[in-house]
């Protein structure tokens, strides 16, 4: 590359190169330390790879048998209220895994709260088992959207072919329809694949040795070199699934007319009766085993501070990442180069993050000036959700019309001068909603927080920790409410700061 080809790179370039080659870094990190007297493999980790696998394809095929029939449900069966069904269907996509482990832990077995409350003696729920419904409950909503929006992409005029050649409803769902949105059930169960091999909590909460909880353990016990390698060996598999995720294909039908169910009254009771335990174990009996808690414990041992350390490190976190995004996803509009710099930063993204914790905690060991602090704590949120501001800030700009920049160019203004008054305006609300998620995933993230936190800085998420570690179950109640109140107000304020950023563009051409 000559240096007058260097010169006709978009201004946007340079900076987005140094963010992406930032993003690669923690992998840097890991392959360096694994290679310090760590063991490639033994047998303990041929259970742990086991037990990492079976729960990966167990919650996969448990998503796709409740996903799937959700989203016919909500795509083609006229039930009342059906906005409802469908907001509290996806529901558990909103609520950490982790704290729905941590009730269903408590409630069930000897001694929980079920038994403590009925009187009625119920199975413990840990182990494999435990864990897989578990991920099943809170992750079977991806499979469900993915679905859905195939099937929503749907002519019905092929099922009501099959029904005049004499083929009843539900045979013609499983041999006309089902066949043609493999593909979204693909990539549904693809995204479950990853969200089951990066979570942490669930696997540790419900005592199932897994690559994140190992890895946690090693940690702790100083195997910063073994924690390294088992992080590679989690990242061979999650390179292994991004791979077959990539090779998914959407459907390319034309869309025509939707299938539309009417069901009697008698099935509409049946199928309102087969969902009703699906959001009883999701998302009522969390809340009710905190509200027991609440009732019982009230706020002993929880301070305020918790949740303004959550606000504030997320906040950082989700401005950081806005202002890094803004280069990043201008470069990937501006060329071949661009994308592929783009994609370097989806790699932080698919790391998960007990194995970011890992690569950060041992530059921190480098550099004891960033070694448990606040800085390099929003650093690792920043990289893991950096693609989340990326992709809203560069959907948002794909979207603008060139014209305004020239017309700009054209009265006088400087390449910055148009960038600053017309194209910056004008993403504010992909910034906007860049930034709520990133703000979210950070106010949600747990073994990252527990590894660079600060010493004595607790969030909501690491009190929660604490006192699950500690057997103070009652103390829970008030971070795991915040948690999922604050989950739903971050999303209120994603719509009301995209609504505002729209009126404040389309005002300021007139003021």
């Amino acid at each position: 590359m000559t240096l007058r080809s260097l010169l006709r790179w978009p201004a946007s370039y340079p900076l987005a190169l140094v963010i992406a080659l930032m993003a690669l870094v923690p992998v840097g990190v890991l392959f360096g330390l694994a290679s310090d007297e760590a063991q490639l493999f033994d047998a303990h980790n041929l259970k742990v790879l086991t037990n990492t696998l079976l729960l990966m394809v167990f919650t996969v095929l448990g998503s796709i048998l409740i996903g799937v029939p959700l989203a016919l449900l909500t795509a083609y069966v006229q039930m009342p209220w059906r906005r409802l069904w469908l907001i509290l269907l996806a529901a558990p996509l909103a609520i950490p895994s982790y704290i729905g482990a941590f009730t269903l832990y408590a409630a069930f077995g000897r001694g929980g709260e079920i038994e403590n409350l009925l009187g009625l003696p119920v199975p413990a729920m840990d182990g494999l088992v435990g864990a897989t419904i578990v991920m099943i409950l809170y992750s079977y909503p991806f499979v469900m959207l993915t679905t859905r929006a195939s099937l929503l992409s749907l002519d019905a005029s092929l099922v009501n072919a099959a029904r005049t050649l004499g083929m009843s409803l539900g045979v013609s769902l499983w041999r006309v329809v089902l066949p043609r949105v493999a593909t979204g059930i693909a990539a549904g169960g693809l995204l479950v694949a990853l969200y089951t091999l990066s979570d942490f909590g669930t696997p540790a909460i419900m005592r199932l040795d897994t690559f994140t909880r190992v890895i946690f353990v090693e940690y702790n016990a100083f195997g910063l070199s073994q924690a390294a390698m088992l992080s590679l060996q989690l990242l061979v598999i999650v390179g292994l699934v991004l791979f077959l995720e990539s090779r998914v294909r959407g459907s390319r039908e034309r869309p025509g007319r939707h299938l539309t169910i009417w069901p009697g009254r008698g099935q509409r009771l049946v199928i309102a009766l087969s969902v009703v335990p699906i959001l009883v174990l999701a998302i009522v009996l969390p809340l009710a085993v905190f509200g027991i808690w609440l009732a019982r414990e009230g706020t002993e041992g929880f301070e305020f501070s918790y949740a303004w350390n959550s606000v504030h490190a997320s906040l950082l976190a989700a401005i950081f990442a806005v202002i890094l995004a803004v280069p990043v996803a201008h470069a990937a509009i501006a060329g071949r180069a661009g994308r592929l710099m783009e994609r370097m930063t989806y790699f932080g993204f698919g790391v998960p993050g007990i194995v970011m914790g890992t690569a950060l905690v041992y530059v921190g060991l480098q550099l004891p000036f960033l070694y448990q602090t606040l800085g390099l704590l929003v650093l690792a949120y920043v990289l893991r959700f950096l693609p989340l501001a990326v992709g809203s800030v560069r959907s948002t700009a794909e979207g603008l019309d060139p014209s305004l920049v020239k017309a700009a160019r054209v009265l006088g203004a400087s390449p910055r001068e148009a960038f600053q008054r017309v194209t910056l305006p004008l993403t504010v609300r992909g910034m906007v909603a860049g930034a709520a998620l990133v703000f979210l995933e950070a106010m949600r993230e747990l073994p990252a927080t527990l590894m660079l936190g600060p010493t004595g800085f607790e969030t909501l998420a690491t009190y929660l920790w604490r006192v699950y570690e500690a057997g103070y179950f009652g103390r829970a109640a008030i971070p795991g409410l915040l948690l999922v109140l604050m989950s739903a107000l971050g999303l209120a304020l994603m719509l009301s700061g995209e609504r505002r950023a729209e009126f404040d563009v389309t005002e300021t051409p007139h003021s």
